[in-house]
This record gives structure tokens, sequence and C-alpha cells, in this order.
């Protein structure tokens, strides 16, 4: 996505290296050690008459974040290659349920150590770090970061990943306690038990690059994962069964973390005076502080964040076979939109710390409310798309080989459900990123997620009895929307003073116009035969009614968008 609605705003004055990979160190057009003038921020929230010319840190985040956005979706497109791999070997039968409950580790591994907590932790602590480097001070901020946390990383995930070892069937048993075939789960577990301390690695390299406005190998993690699973499972099915997909998630941390290492040594700071290797000394030292104030209430936001999997597993161990399975094939598919929605608060993340590193902010705040319309505008649209096209779109990818066509149906049917959530968890993506970007401590938003979290528990436990899979799909939908009206209304009392209500006003407007590409979407797909056809007719009618509803509610964002397209295309004369 790139951003071109941005007035000109002044660069964050990051150290001279901190610059994205491929991207030249000065952008065209700008002079170096020319600083352009920022234009005010229109005060309605609209956009301004003038089309204002992106500055040259939007040119270059535009950029980063379209490298970010292609490598995620190819990671995404590999992704779906390693579902249709495991639909076809095993379709969504009790060895499938048994593989999901072990996916529970890398999943949850990945959200703690990768997605949320080791980002919002450790890039507004490398942030922080990069900029008392750059006022120079002594010794290095940055290698006392290092050399406060990385070690005691590396014990801490090496002792959880034996205790997982170790404690597989316990795991299982509170996992999915009604599960068919345990003994297999256990299995499954005990192999993809090394994500705990790969993806840990990796979430460690990946924080630290993107503070040094280094994105290419940390958007590459999910593509050389996925190729690994992949070329596991195509090696190892006919000996091991399901076991060779759970060794895949091992050999595809692995490879995460040795895409980033050559990239990550590079960074290291010179060797200086040698720092005192603890937490606390870190703040002594120059370094941002990571005590257990600032631990705490991130690492409970992002378990309560990934607990509304759990739950969802939970509730469907007892229902019939395959209900997980139909679950998590609805799930990876509709998170598409979602994943995508967040590559530019994933670039603009460092940024917004930088900003507030350096006491600017109302350059945070624009930032964010940007971002937050962007992303709803991806997210929305591809909604749109979902909801309207889910047989055929599970169709395409999936049905083949022991996915048959009633797992088509009852995968399009709760994917439908679970997509009416989309637009909340993008926003939990995009609003929680701000909340701890200023390197504080604040427990809002993990309250907010333990009350989305409830909610969740309450609808699931109550409505999967009467509607089984679809009630649990619903209850997630419901309890992460709740989540997210809950942090955009608390961030700017909590954190960064945006105006909320006109984000609010924004964003309906926008689901205005994905309800309207819906309906049209939806009449298409069903005038039409066969899933290629009706899919492919699809991708142009849903844009183009979503584009035209959007500009008929005046969506600001949309004629900024609009005019970017026909500047970047060629004059037809």
């Amino acid at each position: 996505m790139t951003d071109t609605t941005a007035p000109p705003e002044p660069p964050a004055h990051p150290p001279r290296s901190a610059v994205p990979e491929g991207v030249p160190a000065v952008a065209p057009g700008v002079v170096p050690g020319v600083v352009p003038a920022p234009s005010p921020a229109p005060d309605d929230g609209g956009p301004s008459k003038e089309q204002p010319r992106p500055s040259g840190l939007g040119r270059v985040l535009a950029r980063a974040a379209a490298v970010t956005a292609a490598l995620t979706a190819l990671g995404s497109l590999l992704g779906l290659v390693r579902d249709q791999t495991i639909a076809h070997l095993f379709g969504a039968g009790p060895a499938t349920d048994a593989f999901l409950v072990a996916w529970t580790v890398p999943e949850l591994s990945s959200t703690v150590l990768i997605e949320d907590a080791m980002a919002l932790l450790l890039i507004p602590a490398f942030s922080l770090a990069l900029a008392r480097r750059a006022a120079g001070q002594r010794p290095d901020p940055v290698r006392s970061l290092l050399a406060a946390t990385l070690p005691r990383l590396l014990l801490a995930l090496g002792a959880a990943m034996v205790l997982l070892e170790v404690g597989a069937p316990v795991v299982v048993g509170v996992l999915a306690p009604g599960l068919k075939d345990p003994a297999l789960a256990v299995d499954c577990t005990r192999l993809t038990a090394a994500t705990v301390l790969t993806f840990g690695l990796t979430g460690y390299f990946s924080a630290a690059l993107r503070a040094h406005r280094r994105f290419v190998p940390p958007a590459a993690v999910y593509v050389v994962y996925n190729i690994g699973i992949i070329a596991t499972l195509l090696l190892l099915h006919a000996r091991w069964g399901v076991r060779a997909a759970a060794a895949g998630v091992a050999v595809g941390g692995l490879l995460m973390v040795l895409v980033q290492l050559p990239s990550f040594l590079s960074r290291l700071p010179p060797r200086g005076p040698r720092p005192r290797r603890s937490v606390r000394a870190a703040g002594a030292t120059g370094a941002a502080p990571l005590g257990v104030a600032l631990l705490a209430p991130v690492i409970i936001f992002s378990l309560c964040r990934q607990a509304q999997v759990l739950i969802e597993r939970f509730l469907a161990a007892s229902l019939p076979a395959g209900a997980i399975s139909h679950l998590n094939y609805a799930q990876k598919v509709a998170q598409l939109p979602m994943v995508l929605s967040l590559m530019i608060v994933t670039v603009t993340f460092p940024v917004v710390a930088q900003a507030l590193a350096d006491g600017e902010p109302d350059k945070a705040r624009r930032r964010v409310e940007r971002d937050l319309t962007l992303a709803g505008i991806v997210v929305l649209l591809g909604t749109a798309f979902v909801i309207a096209c889910a047989p055929q779109i599970v169709q395409l990818l999936f049905q083949r080989g022991a996915f048959d066509a009633a797992d088509t149906a009852a995968t399009a049917s709760v994917m439908r459900v679970y997509a009416l959530g989309l637009l909340g968890q993008s926003m939990v993506g995009a609003l929680v990123r701000p909340f701890f970007s200023a390197a504080r401590p604040t427990w809002y938003p993990a309250a907010a997620m333990a009350a989305g979290l409830l909610i969740t528990i309450t609808a699931g436990a109550v409505t999967v009895g009467y509607w089984g899979i679809y009630g649990i799909a619903g209850a997630n939908a419901a309890g992460i929307t709740a989540t997210a009206v809950l942090l955009l209304r608390g961030l700017g009392a909590q954190m960064i003073a945006i105006r909320a209500r006109t984000v609010a006003a924004g964003l309906g407007r926008l689901v205005v116009a994905a309800a309207a590409a819906t309906a049209a979407g939806w009449a298409t797909a069903r005038l039409l035969p066969g899933p290629l056809l009706s899919t492919t007719v699809c991708c142009l009618v849903v844009p183009a009614i979503f584009t035209a509803a959007a500009a008929a509610v005046r969506v600001p964002e949309v004629p900024h968008l609009l005019a970017t397209v026909k500047r970047k295309l060629p004059h037809v004369r």
C-alpha cells in the first residue's frame, strides 16, 4: 500500500544507515540536508484541497511498504499452498485435527514472539536506543540493549522449549480434551515445540532490523517458513504421515532465523566499553529499559489475543471430526485481507515510535490516523470479496483429493461468519502498536483484549450447542470487534490524541461501501457458472463497486488514492 495522502513531514532523523534495503538513501527529488516544510493537517480530518506530494520519508515508507506487502503476499500464497497440500494429503479428518492442535504451538509462538509482543516491546526500545546513539550518548545504547536482552531471551526460550517437549501430553489434554487421536497430537506437538526457540530469535531479529529501517529480511520470514513446511511434507508424508507437517514447521522455523541472520549481524554496533548485563542497567547505560512493568502488559495482551484461537479449538474438539479443520481453513483464507491491511502499519510502526522518542506527538497522531483509514480500506475491500465469493474461493483452493464438496460447503459457510470480524482484527493490530510505541507501561490494551476474550468465551459457550462451528466463528467476530472499539476509544485518552470520532466516522462510511460491494459480488458469483469464472469477474466487480460507493459516501482517502493511481499510470495519448 502506497501512502501518498500525507502532507509533507520532516524526516524522523534516523541514523545514516536507517534506510530500507533496496531503497536509495535520498529519495529522488529530495535535496540532501534540506528538510521540506510540513503542511498543517486539516482540522476536520478530511483531505486538503491541494494534492500534497509525498515527502522523502513518505516515498521511502511507501516503497518499503510495497516490498513488505509483496513478500507478505508471497508468504500468504505459499501458506495457502501449504494448506492445500495438507488438505489434499489428509483431508479434514482426525489426522488433520491432531496436527492442528499441535499447530497451536507455532501459532501462539508467532503471535507472542514475532507479530505482537516481541515487536511491541523491542521496536520502541531499539528506536529509543538509536535516537540516543544519534545524540552521541555513550556507551553505545544499542549494544547495551543487546547485551541486556538477547542472552536472557535465549535462556528463557530454551527452557520453555524443553518444558513443552516434556509436557506435551498435558498440553494436548488441556487444549483438546475430546480429541480422537491424542497420541498423534502429542508427537506433532513435540516436533513443533522447536518453534518456541526459533520464533523467538526470529522476532528479536525482526524487531531490531525494522527499527534500523531494514524491512526485506523480516518480510521474507514467512516465505522461507512455508517453503520449509511444503518441502518437508512432500519428502516425508508417505513415511511419517501428518507428522511430516509438524517436522516441516520445525524446519521452517530454522529457516526464518537463517534468512535474517546475515542482515542482523551486519547491523551489530561496533565494540565499545562492555555494558553491564542486566535489564535495569540498560536504562542507566542509555538503552531503553525493559523491566517487568513493561513486559507484563504486552505479554498478557498477546496471550489474550491468541487465546481466541485456543478457545475455538477447545469448543470445537467435542464437535464431529473435521470441525477444527473447517475453522482453520476458513480462518487462513479470511485472514489474508487483514494481514495485507497491516503492512503499512508494520512499516510505519518504527516511525511512530521514533516520532514519540523525538518528542513529536502531532506527527505520530497524523501517521496513526492515516494508517487506520488505509488499513480499513484494504481489509473491508477484502472482506467484501471473501463474503461474496466464499464457496468459489474454497472450491478453487482446497476441493481436491481428500477434501470433498461437503468440506467446501462447511468451510465456506463458516468463513463468511468469520469474515464479519475482519475489520475488528485489523483495527486491533493497527491500534495496539501506538499504545506501546512510547516504550512505557500501559495495561489498557490487555484489559481491552481480556474484555473481548470474555465476550468470545461466553458467546461461544452459549452458541456452540445450537450452531456448532458457526456459533464459534460468530463469537470470535463479536469479541474481537468489541476489543477494537475499546482500543479506538482509549487510544486518544491513554497515549496519542487521535480524533477517534473522525476515524470511526470514516470507517463507518467504508463499511457502507463494503456492504454495497458485497451485495454486487454475491449476485455476480451466483449468476456466473464455474468457480474460476465467477471469482475472476468478482475480482473486477467488487473493487469497482467498493470504490464507487466509497466515493459516493465521501470517504476522504479515496480521491487521494485515485489521484495517486492516475499519476502512476502512463499518460495515454
